[in-house]
C-alpha cells in the first residue's frame, strides 16, 4: 500500500486505540484462567489476532462479539492426563507473543514448535536457550532464533535472568511461574529494561489473581495461586499510549488534537510523551480520560527513552518541529524491532530533509527548518510508516510513504483516524 500526505492542518477528536500490550497479556493471562475471560474494548490489529490464534492453538476456546473477545480456559489442558499433540503455532511478526508465550507453551508436555514471518524471523531467542533448560524444557532454536521447538513441562525454580535485552522475556517467565507455582518461587532480574511493561504485566496478574511481589525490579516473588474453577474474569483493554503518542504529536505541529480514553494513570511507560511535549512547548489540557494538544512555537528538548523505546518514531517527528538540536537517549534499544529502528529513522528522516545523528545511546535531531516532501518507505515497520505520515502533515509538498499498510500490525485504523482529523491524503 502507498499513501501520499499532503501538508494539512489537522483538528478534531479521536477514540485512542486499544492497547494491544494490554490485549496480548490479557489473552495469555486467559489462557491461565481457570474459567471464562470477557476482554472488552479488544483490538484487531495482526500482533492482537496471532496473540488469539496461539491461545486458541494451545487449548483455549476463543470466540469474538463486536468489540469483546471471550477466552474460555482451563486447567486440565495443562496437566499431564492432557492429550496434547505436537503443534506448529505462528506468532505472525509479533515479537511480544514469540517471547510472552514460548514460556507458557513450556507449561504443556507435548512438542510445540514457534515460527513466523517477516522480521521476527531475525530477533534473538537465545536468551530461552539459556533459561528454559534450567527448568527442566526441552528446546532448540535455529542458530539462537526461530523456528524455536520446545516441550516441557516448565517446573519453576528460583533462578537469574539478564533483562537488558527485553523486558518481554520476563513477561512470559512471569505469566509461567504463575500458573506454574506450588510453593514460592523468585526470579532475579540483571539490568531489566523497559520496566513500564513489567509494571503493565504486573497489574493484569494481579487483575486474575495472581500474587507476584516486585522487589525493585530486581527480584520478583511468585506465590501459588488459589485454584477457583470456572473464575470469570472481566478485563478492559485500555488506550494505546504508544499509538496516542502519533496522535498528539500530529497535535502539536499541525494543529489541534483531543484523543479520548488517555488514561494518565495507565502502567504504559509511552504516555511520557506528554512529559516531551510539555519540554518542547506544546499546549496541552489534560482532562479526565482525554489529553488535547495545540500546536504551538516548538523548541528543542532532551528525553531519555531507554525505558520507552516505541516513543523514539512519534518524538523524531516532533523533534523535526523544534528548533535547535532534541537528544533522544536509548538508540541501543532499537536494534531488535521491526526495523533497526534508528538506521530507519536516520535514513527515511534524512529524505524529508531533516539531519539525524546517531552518536553511541544518543540520537540527536536538528530540528526547525522546513521539512521537504519525499518518497519514503515504512521499511515494514509501522512505527516508521506513522512518523513519517505524521512529519508530512507540515511538510512543503506531498510525502509518499511506501509499504504504508505496516501500520496493520499495530493501528489498522491509523490513516482512517488521522483523514478524520482533517489530513489530506490518498491511499494506493
Amino acid at each position: 500500500m502507498i499513501v501520499t500526505v499532503s501538508p494539512s492542518s489537522v483538528s478534531g477528536s479521536l477514540q485512542a486505540p486499544p492497547s494491544k500490550s494490554c490485549m496480548q497479556r490479557a489473552c495469555a493471562a486467559a489462557l491461565i484462567n481457570n474459567g471464562t475471560t470477557i476482554i472488552d474494548n479488544a483490538g484487531n490489529s495482526n500482533d492482537e489476532q496471532a496473540a488469539k490464534n496461539i491461545v486458541q492453538k494451545l487449548g483455549a476456546t476463543v470466540d469474538t462479539v463486536r468489540k469483546e473477545v471471550i477466552i474460555t480456559s482451563n486447567d486440565h489442558i495443562f496437566s499431564s492426563t492432557y492429550p496434547g499433540k505436537r503443534s506448529i503455532i505462528s506468532v505472525g511478526e509479533s515479537g511480544l507473543s514469540l517471547r510472552m508465550f514460548t514460556p507458557l507453551a513450556a507449561l504443556f508436555k507435548h512438542e510445540i514448535i514457534f515460527t513466523g514471518e517477516g522480521s521476527i524471523l531475525k530477533r534473538p531467542v537465545d536468551f530461552f536457550e539459556n533459561v528454559l533448560p534450567q527448568l527442566g524444557v526441552e528446546i532448540q532454536t535455529t542458530g539462537g532464533k526461530i523456528p524455536l521447538t520446545l516441550k516441557g513441562p516448565l517446573k519453576p525454580k528460583n533462578i537469574t535472568v539478564d533483562g537488558s535485552l527485553s523486558s518481554q522475556f520476563l513477561t512470559g517467565l512471569l505469566m509461567a511461574y504463575a500458573k506454574a507455582c506450588t510453593v514460592p518461587v523468585s526470579i532475579k532480574v540483571n539490568n531489566l529494561t523497559s520496566r513500564p511493561y513489567i509494571d503493565l504485566t504486573l497489574d493484569i496478574l494481579k487483575h486474575f489473581g495472581f500474587k507476584v511481589e516486585n522487589e525493585h525490579y530486581e527480584k520478583f516473588n511468585l506465590f501459588p495461586s488459589k485454584t477457583v474453577n470456572n473464575h470469570s474474569i472481566k478485563y478492559t483493554v485500555e488506550g494505546d499510549w504508544s499509538n496516542i503518542a502519533f496522535l498528539l504529536v500530529a497535535g502539536a505541529i499541525a494543529g489541534e488534537v483531543t484523543v479520548k480514553n488517555a488514561d494518565i494513570n495507565s502502567s504504559q511507560g509511552d504516555k511520557r510523551v506528554i512529559h516531551a511535549l510539555e519540554a518542547c512547548g506544546a499546549k496541552l489540557n489534560i482532562g479526565k480520560g482525554e489529553i488535547t494538544v495545540t500546536k504551538n512555537k516548538l523548541e528543542s528538548f532532551d528525553f531519555d527513552a531507554t525505558h520507552s523505546p516505541d516513543l523514539f518514531p512519534p518524538l523524531v517527528a516532533l523533534a523535526a518541529y523544534c528548533k535547535g538540536t532534541t537528544t533522544i537517549k536509548g538508540v541501543n534499544r532499537l536494534l531488535h524491532k521491526e526495523s533497526n529502528r534508528a538506521s530507519t529513522l536516520q535514513s527515511e528522516f534524512r529524505k524529508l530533509k531533516v539531519d539525524v545523528e546517531i552518536n553511541g545511546d544518543l540520537m540527536l535531531i536538528k530540528g526547525g527548518n522546513q521539512i521537504k516532501g519525499a518518497k519514503v518507505s515504512s521499511h515494514n515497520d509501522h512505527r516508521i510508516a506513522m512518523a513519517c505520515a505524521v512529519a508530512a502533515l507540515g511538510a512543503k509538498g506531498n510525502t509518499i510513504i511506501h509499504d504504508a499498510d505496516a501500520v496493520n500490525k499495530s493501528y489498522p485504523s491509523f490513516f482512517n483516524d488521522i483523514k478524520k482529523l482533517k489530513a489530506s491524503l490518498q491511499i494506493s
